[in-house]
Formats: structure tokens, sequence, C-alpha cells
């Protein structure tokens, strides 16, 4: 009779562990099932489908923090692109400074007045020049607000005889701004102004 009793006792004590691990397996399986599924909701919101050519196109949202770097060099090469390609027509000059304006501030207008009385874009539609710009390198601070930098860029002036080469080094701020379709990336430059803008060849044709 000890014996059974001693028994019983072993197989209840046996089902009691038993059910306490089920039980702390279940918390920990609904456990990593909430983390998993927050997780999974997460990753959802992460993710934008654009409709293009009727095809959808994966695309991931980003914080603005993620990809500062990226976008502020964009927008100083685009500033740069605008301001400086410019071809020997005043329709597309009027056309590039008006969107180069769109990024920056007054003064980036009043390099341009500046430009314009000294009859430098006259000078170009008159001989015929193209103007081209190639970024090489943006240096970008993001330690201070607004954020400082430095465009490293080469310059070219294309005339039907020679190329002439230049090298251009601008600096300025950078300052957060609203998004719109004008200004994409919501920064605006601030306190624009060349440094140095140097021939370095002279290329004849």
């Amino acid at each position: 009779m000890f014996q059974q009793l001693k028994n019983i006792d072993t197989a209840f004590r046996h089902v009691r562990i038993f059910s306490i691990v089920i039980i702390i397996g279940c918390f920990l399986l609904s456990g990593f099932s909430l983390v998993k599924s927050y997780q999974a909701t997460e990753d959802a919101q992460n993710r934008i489908y654009i409709l293009a050519n009727g095809k959808a196109l994966e695309a991931f949202s980003a914080g603005r923090k993620d990809n500062i770097l990226v976008e502020a060099r964009d927008h100083i090469q685009t500033f740069h692109q605008h301001f400086f390609s410019l071809d020997p027509d005043d329709e597309v000059i009027k056309t590039n400074i008006t969107k180069a304006l769109y990024l920056a501030d007054q003064s980036a207008k009043s390099e341009y007045d500046n430009l314009k009385e000294s009859g430098y874009y006259s000078n170009l539609i008159s001989a015929n020049i193209s103007q081209e710009i190639n970024v090489d390198s943006v240096q970008i601070d993001i330690s201070q607000y607004p954020y400082s930098f430095r465009c490293y860029s080469t310059q070219k002036l294309i005339r039907s005889t020679s190329t002439a080469t230049r090298n251009l080094l601008t600096e300025g701020f950078l300052r957060n701004v609203a998004r719109s379709d004008n200004n994409p990336h919501g920064f605006l430059i601030e306190r624009w102004k060349t440094i140095s803008n140097r021939d370095t060849t002279l290329q004849h044709q």
C-alpha cells in the first residue's frame, strides 16, 4: 500500500513538473509569436509599392536621419548642375537658374545677379559657349546644424575652337525646409559662395 502511495506521489510530481514545463513553453511560444508579429507589422509598414508602367515595384521607407548624407549630397549636386550647366540659349539659362534658385537662399540669387550684371550670360550666348559641370566630391559636416559643406567640381567651357577646364570650389550651409515638387530633398542652401574658380587646362579643337 505504501509503495502504491509512493508511486502515486511520484507520478503526481512528474505530472506537476510536466505541466509547469508545458505552461512555461506556452508562455515562451506566445512571447515569441508576439515579437515576430510585431516585427512583421513593422516590416509591412516600411514596405511601399510604387506602380510604374503597369508593374508594382517594391520600395522601402526610411527615416530622415538614415538618408541625410545621401539626400544632402544629391541636393548640393543638383543645385550645382542647374546653376552651372548652361547652353548659349537665354531660355535654357533662365530655366536652369530658376530650378537652382528654388534650392538656395538669397546668396545664390545675388551670385546670379552679379554674373548677369557683369555680362557673363550674354557672353555665353554671343560666343556660343556651352558650360558643363561635374561634381567631383561633396564634404558635409552634420555634427552641427545648419550643416556646413564644401563642393569640389570640374567646370568646362566648351567653344567651337577650344575647351577650357576649371576647378571650382564652393561652400555653404544646409537648412531643413519643407519638401515640395521644386525642392524634393527638403534642404535649402544658405550663405553659398565661390571660394575659387581657376583655369587648369585649355584644349584646342
